[in-house]
């Protein structure tokens, strides 16, 4: 059982004060659920060196977890400032680096203290698009005068599928070992869907006094 810093405590002052003994902590503390094997471990611990707690240095050295691997993994998981979409991925990394997946993530995680965030589609607009929209708004305003300026709606429609979001990973049908898909009803084992799916069309404007 592993012994909370409060029990620590307790059994470094009394078995420094008044020398108790695994035998004499089981029969003064019988609510706790205390082992034998424990008590002598951590009492052993106490006589050679006047402390319950880990000392600096001890236990098993780091393999993975060094500086050194860390920067690498830091170098690989991030992309370059100049160059985006550069960075690699945990198995590419476990590759490269020459450590474990389960020590990348704990380096990703617990060392540099990174999040991991899902990218999402957007619409890309390069240098030559953004320059194409602004030199096209400044002639539309120059073809209406400021008064009429306000009443310019700017639309835009957008077809919604409406069906029920779906992963193909996660439809599993379990059967007895030596069942052939032929023996089961189709209607359990097929995901069947319409030619032609059912669909919402959403219209909205917006003009410059932010009416919608």
């Amino acid at each position: 059982m592993a012994f909370s810093e409060e029990d620590k405590h307790v059994i470094k002052i009394l078995r420094q004060n008044k020398h108790y003994g695994a035998k004499r902590f089981l029969k003064e503390f019988p609510h706790k659920s205390w082992s034998r094997s424990g008590l002598d471990k951590i009492i052993r611990k106490i006589d050679s060196t006047g402390t319950s707690q880990r000392l600096p240095g001890s236990g098993r050295p780091r393999t993975a977890r060094t500086a050194d691997k860390i920067e690498d993994v830091e170098t690989l998981v991030l992309s370059q400032e100049d160059l985006p979409q550069t960075h690699r991925i945990q198995r590419q990394i476990t590759r490269e680096v020459g450590i474990s997946q389960r020590s990348v993530n704990r380096i990703v995680k617990k060392d540099l203290r990174l999040i991991c965030m899902k990218k999402r589609r957007a619409h890309e607009l390069t240098v030559a698009n953004k320059q194409a929209r602004l030199d096209r708004s400044r002639l539309l305003l120059r073809r209406y005068p400021a008064s009429l300026v306000h009443f310019i709606w700017f639309t835009d429609k957008k077809l919604f599928t409406v069906a029920f979001p779906s992963n193909a990973q996660n439809y599993r049908l379990y059967v007895a070992v030596g069942t052939r898909k032929r023996d089961i009803a189709a209607d359990e084992h097929l995901r069947t869907r319409p030619t032609f799916s059912k669909f919402l069309m959403a219209s909205v404007g917006v003009s410059s006094l932010e009416r919608t």
